[in-house]
Parts: structure tokens; sequence; C-alpha cells
């Protein structure tokens, strides 16, 4: 399907993707990368001399943080993102959302995300996939499970409604597993299914069944999802419709990206060559800031034997004395850094104070981006990692860089990426980010350490 790959003769990405948070954008950017595409994630939708520098390129992204917006917010945000990908002329619009499709009618609205972006996706079909079995996301007859943790095992599968963390998530909970339904309460009225069986009759069976269910003019069509066969039977489908003329919208994890890329053959791409993206060991002290609240990062923090850890209060972090509370302890990190210790900066886990910690988990994320801006100003750092997908939307955007391309994969849905930015103090660091419910139990370990295997990336 070369088709959908770049225009060799202009560098026209094919692929355009907007992630809806920082860390699930460099998931994406991960999986294409790895595939072999040229990808480039950026925080802003490019203008022709960014692209002109840029070269050519298979893919391209926009890290975003719809997750966290208004639907009014959404609305002027992906316009612009929209519009930007149109003039691009790409097939495939994919709008990147979490594994776990956390989202309500006022925050992070799938729903008006999927009608901003129709406006310039002529496709009829709008694909949702609902599954990313390599993070153990599942849909089956419509209903989304998801693993609890990262070492627990099969057992540990959970209907996302009754999830013991995403069931309780202090802004968007899932409390309903029907993804079908959990997409009309945000406006779509008319959401279509396909359910597993269609896809191992064969892809003509499949293909009627997608037209059947086109005839009746649905919002979207949710795709289930239960191994990688699966994916490659709805890449087969997505690449069927958009070889048409008209853009198609897809709207799921990186599983999208997954699908897309498994109709590729990239065999010919003389550019493309077997490379090691292992993480070497950090050459310097590493910092990392935990902004999530979700009960692996806990267990991350408690394995992350090699750091100075230092406790943040979010309240004080958000109250009256936030500035010189945020002084000291910036203070206290960069000395410990300057020292040549590993500093681990998290925000506290009392329960006597979660549900208060709740109650200004906006304003923490802007501190916590406060705190990691000053911190980089004081200390020059080869390596940063930040856990928590509304801190790390925030902070990320605070630093100034304009871009992300991939540099090595950690285990379970973690990417080191490489920072792009026209100041020279930034550019170049080498930087985790990763949701709360990403990594294995010793992430930050692995992040010192050094981690990954041999695979094929774009160079």
């Amino acid at each position: 399907m070369s088709d959908a790959m770049s225009d060799e003769a202009g560098g026209v990405p094919r692929y355009a993707f907007y992630g809806d948070d920082f860390t699930g954008a460099t998931d994406t950017l991960a999986h294409l990368a790895r595939a072999g595409l040229r990808t480039m994630l950026l925080f802003a939708p490019p203008d022709t001399t960014r692209l002109a520098r840029l070269g050519s390129l298979d893919a391209i992204g926009v890290a975003g943080a719809a997750r966290t917006m208004s639907p009014e917010q959404q609305q002027i945000e992906l316009a612009r993102v929209g519009e930007a990908f149109a003039k691009l002329g790409v097939r495939v619009m994919h709008y990147k959302v979490c594994s776990t499709f956390d989202s309500a009618p006022q925050t992070g609205s799938i729903g008006v995300a999927i009608r901003t972006l129709r406006e310039y996706c002529a496709n009829p079909l709008v694909a949702v996939i609902g599954g990313q079995p390599n993070l153990r996301r599942y849909c089956v007859f419509g209903e989304l499970y998801a693993a609890a943790g990262a070492d627990d095992g099969e057992s540990s599968v959970y209907r996302i409604d009754r999830h013991p963390t995403m069931s309780r998530h202090p802004v968007t909970p899932m409390n309903e597993a029907d993804l079908c339904v959990h997409l009309r309460r945000q406006g779509l009225d008319n959401v279509q299914s396909i359910d597993w069986r269609c896809y191992a009759a064969g892809d003509t069976t499949l293909q009627a069944e997608l037209q059947r269910r086109l005839a009746l003019r649905p919002d979207a069509i949710l795709f289930d999802v239960l191994d990688d066969s699966h994916l490659r039977a709805i890449g087969r489908a997505l690449a069927h419709h958009a070889s048409s003329a008209a853009p198609l919208l897809a709207v799921g994890a990186s599983s999208v990206a997954q699908a897309y890329a498994s109709t590729l053959d990239l065999s010919a791409r003389s550019e493309i060559a077997p490379l090691s993206p292992r993480l070497a060991r950090a050459s310097g002290p590493v910092f990392v800031l935990a902004g999530s609240l979700s009960p692996l990062t806990e267990v991350q923090i408690r394995a992350a034997h090699s750091y100075h850890r230092i406790e943040l209060d979010p309240l004080q972090m958000t109250g009256e004395s936030a500035r010189s509370y945020l002084t000291a302890q910036v203070a206290t990190i960069a000395n410990a850094l300057r020292g040549g210790r590993n500093v681990l900066a998290f925000t506290a886990r009392r329960e006597s104070n979660a549900s208060q910690s709740h109650g200004v988990l906006p304003q923490l994320a802007h501190a916590c981006a406060a705190l990691l801006r000053q911190v980089l100003d004081e200390v020059k750092l080869q390596r940063v990692g930040i856990a928590g997908g509304d801190t790390s939307s925030i902070a990320v955007r605070a630093l100034g860089a304009w871009g992300l391309s991939y540099l090595a994969p950690l285990p379970a849905g973690v990417t080191v990426c490489r920072v792009h930015a026209d100041s020279p103090e930034l550019d170049d660091i080498e930087l985790m980010l990763k949701g709360g419910q990403m990594g294995e139990a010793d992430l930050f370990e692995q992040l010192l350490e050094g981690y990954g295997d041999d695979e094929r990336v774009n160079l």
C-alpha cells in the first residue's frame, strides 16, 4: 500500500495523528517509528517553514492536551489541527485517545472531538478502534476491558467500569463499559459496532458488514479488538476505505497506528536499516517528576531505590505560598542533581490529603510544570522523566520545545524520546513520558540503567 506513505517527491505525510495527551502521543510516535515510518511529533501544527526543515515524512503528529479541555476549548484546538492536517493532504487523520477511553461530556469529550474533526474528513467511515492488546486493553462485543497493573497476569483484566483505578479516575471516571453507550453520552447518537467474529470470516465478509453499517449513516463504527490478528484485519479495511480521495477519521489508542502500519510493505525502503535503539545507561544524574496519583506509579516510586526521593505537598504547591514553596523545592532538587544524585520528586500519596489533592489537580499540573522548568533552568540534564498524563502534557508545553522524535523503548507502553528545541539547553534532552497506568514496577530504575532490544527504526 505504497500510496499510504509519504509523497516521495514532496515529503507529504499521509498519516497524521493528534494525541489528546503527551504520553499517549509518544506511544503512537514509537509504534510508527518502530514500524519504519519517518515520523515526527510536534507541539503545534507545523507551518511551511517547519515542514521544509523536517524533510520527507511518512507520518506527523501533534501532541496536545484535549483530554483535559472543555468542549469549547476542544473545538478551538481541534479545528486548528484538523484544518492543518487537511491542508497537508493526509489520508488518515487519527485522534489518539487513551486506551482506557476515559473521557466525559464536559472534559476531554471524544464525541466533541469526532464532531469537530469530521468536518475535515469527508470519508463516510469514522472508525473507532476499541482496544490495544500489547497494553492488555481489549474490546469484545463493544465492551472495554483493561488490565490493572503491569505484573499481575491476565487474571487482573477488568471490565473498565470495574477497573480498580479507571472506574475511580478523579476527573473522568469510567462508569460505563459499553463504548457505544459511553460515546452516546458524549453526543454520538448512532454508533454502530463490528464484533470480532467478522474478522475470522475474511475480508470480504468484513467489508460487506461495513457497507451494511455505513448504509445506516452512523456517527462512527466501533471495532472490537482482542488480538493482533484483529488489528491486521481492521488495518486492511481502513486501507481500503482510505484509498478514496476523502481523508478518513480514525479514533482510538496507538492500535490505530498498529493497524495502519500492518498494511504497509517497507521492504524496498533503502533508508531503513537495522539499528539498536537500546537505551544506554544514563551518563549523568536523572531527574524524574511524578505527578501521577495512580497506584502503579506509587509502586514505581517505592521501587526507585537509586533515587533521592523528595515528596511534594500538593496543597502547598497550589496554595497562597506556592511561589516560595516551589523556590525552596527547586533549590533542594537542583543541589542534589549538581551533587551527582538522581532525584525523584513526587506528589504526596497520603490518604489523608488524597481527596483534597484531587480538588486541585488542574493547578497541581501547572505547578509541576513550573517546577520542572525551573529545575532545568538551574541544572543542565541529559535525561528526564515525567509520570502522569496531564502533568506531562502541561509540563512539556511549558518547556518551550517544538517537537519530539523517537529514541528508544521501555517496557509496557513507555517511550523515551529526543527533545527538539531552538534552545541549546533543551535540545537533545532524552525525555521519558509515561501515563499513570504504564510501565513495569522498576520503570524508573530502567530509565537509569537502560533497556531495549534490536528493532527497526526510522533514521
